[in-house]
C-alpha cells in the first residue's frame, strides 16, 4: 500500500462533495421512476409464449377453412357470400375465378337388379328399332322334347345328361320374322306331339333392336313355375329362336315385360340382364330330323330324309318301319363332320304306307339308342 502525503487538491474536493451531501433529503422516488418508463415507448421484444398463441391460433384458422374446401358438397353458402371451393381462386378484383381441375375418372358399374328387387318397379328398357319386313321367309322356331322324342324300335340308353333338349322345325312367316317365329312358338302347337312349348300363354308386344341388344317385349309372361334346369333351357329356347329368325347368334336377348326387365321367367331365370346364347351342344338335340314333317304326305317311291346330327364319327344311324307290314330298312349315313352340328341326307324307297322313320345315334357302351328323333310319315 503506498503512503502518500495529502495532496490539497484532494482535500478540497471531499469537502465540497460532503457538504453537497449534507444538503440532500432523501425521499421515495419509485413512483416517479415508474411514470417516466411508462409514459416512455420502447420497442418490446416477443415472448416465446405470446409467438406459439399466435401460432396456433393461425393454424386453426387454416384447419377451418380446408375442412370448408374439402368438404365443400356438404356446406352451402347464404346469399352474398363468396365460398371457395376446391378449385377456385379468388382475384384481386374479389371476383371468384376458376381454375380447371383434373377430373378423377371412377369405372362406373352399370345398374342391376338383385333376385330380391326384381319387381314390376324394375328399371324401364329404351325402346330400339323395328325389324324389316320379310315376305315367304322360312324361319327356325325351337321346340323342348326329349333326348329320345319317339318311341325307339330297339332299347334307349340310360340318360346320364339333361333329358330334355332343344327341336328346330320351320315355318314360313310375313312381316317382321322374329316377333312372327316368337307369336308361333308361345301360341301354336308344333306338328310333332313329342315336342312341346313352356311358353303356352305367354303373349309377345314387340322385338326391336337397340344397338348390340334384341329386345323382346312380352304383354304377359308364362305363368307356372319348374325346376331351374327346365326354366333356363326355356329361356334358350326363346334365345335360339329369336335369333335364329334374325339370322344373327351374336346379339343377346333383353327379355321386357310391358318394358320393364326383372320378372322371372318360370320363377327362376332373371331377366335384369340380357340373355345370351348357349352352347349348341349343351342345350340343342344331338340328333334331328327336320324334313320330311311329322304327318307329311310324301308322293312317289323315294323319301329324302334330311336333318343335323353331333354324332361320334360322323356316323349316324337310321331305320324305316312299315308301320302296318313291320318291313324294315335299316343302315347308316355320314354327317360332313363327327363331333360337330352337320347336315345329313338320307334317301329310302318306300312302299305306299305309313312309315317310321327314325334318326338315331348308338352308346359307346352298350350300342343302346342315345340320342332319337323320329318322323311319321304317309307315303302314296
Amino acid at each position: 500500500m503506498n503512503n502518500q502525503p495529502n495532496d490539497p487538491f484532494d482535500e478540497l474536493m471531499r469537502r465540497s462533495l460532503a457538504e453537497e451531501a449534507d444538503r440532500i433529503e432523501p425521499t421515495d422516488a419509485l413512483p416517479e421512476i415508474l411514470d417516466r418508463a411508462h409514459a416512455v415507448r420502447r420497442p418490446v421484444a416477443r415472448r416465446p409464449w405470446v409467438v406459439t398463441a399466435g401460432l396456433a391460433a393461425v393454424g386453426t384458422a387454416a384447419a377451418v377453412g380446408a375442412f370448408t374446401v374439402f368438404n365443400g358438397n356438404f356446406n352451402t353458402a347464404d346469399e352474398g357470400d363468396a365460398v371457395a371451393g376446391q378449385g377456385t381462386v379468388t382475384s384481386a378484383g374479389g371476383a371468384p375465378t376458376t381454375t380447371p381441375d383434373t377430373p378423377r375418372s371412377e369405372p362406373t358399374k352399370a345398374p342391376t337388379v338383385r333376385p330380391s328387387e326384381a319387381t314390376s318397379a324394375s328399371p324401364q328398357v329404351g325402346r330400339g328399332m323395328p325389324e324389316q319386313v320379310v315376305s315367304n321367309k322360312a324361319v327356325p322356331v325351337y321346340w323342348l322334347g326329349s333326348a329320345t322324342a319317339g318311341k325307339p324300335t330297339q332299347k334307349a340308353a340310360p340318360q346320364t345328361r339333361s333329358s330334355t333338349r332343344l327341336y328346330r322345325t320351320w315355318s314360313r312367316v310375313n312381316g317382321r320374322p322374329a316377333y312372327q317365329a316368337v307369336r308361333i312358338m308361345t301360341s301354336k302347337q308344333p306338328s310333332d306331339a313329342d315336342y312341346y312349348s313352356l311358353w303356352k300363354g305367354a303373349e309377345v308386344g314387340s322385338v326391336t333392336l337397340d344397338g348390340a341388344v334384341v329386345t323382346v317385349d312380352f304383354k304377359r309372361f308364362p305363368e307356372g313355375r319348374v325346376d331351374e334346369e327346365t326354366a333356363h333351357l326355356a329361356a334358350q329356347q326363346l334365345v335360339y329362336t329369336v335369333q335364329g329368325a334374325l339370322e344373327d347368334s351374336t346379339r343377346p336377348i333383353q327379355v321386357t315385360q310391358r318394358g320393364r326387365t326383372g320378372v322371372r321367367l318360370f320363377g327362376q331365370v332373371d331377366t335384369s340382364l340380357p340373355l345370351g346364347r348357349a352352347q349348341a351342344l349343351d342345350v340343342q338335340a344331338l340328333v334331328s330330323i327336320e324334313s320330311p314333317t311329322e304327318g307329311a304326305l310324301v308322293s312317289g317311291g323315294v323319301v329324302t330324309v334330311q336333318g343335323t346330327a353331333a354324332a361320334y364319327e360322323a356316323t349316324v344311324n337310321y331305320r324305316a318301319t312299315n308301320l302296318k307290314t313291320g318291313k324294315q330298312y335299316s343302315s347308316v349315313v355320314n354327317t360332313s363332320e363327327g363331333q360337330k352340328f352337320s347336315p345329313f341326307t338320307i334317301e329310302l324307297k318306300l312302299e305306299p304306307g305309313a312309315w317310321q322313320i327314325e334318326a338315331y345315334l348308338l352308346s359307346g357302351e352298350d350300342s343302346s339308342v342315345s340320342d332319337l328323333d323320329t318322323k311319321t310319315i304317309e307315303v302314296r
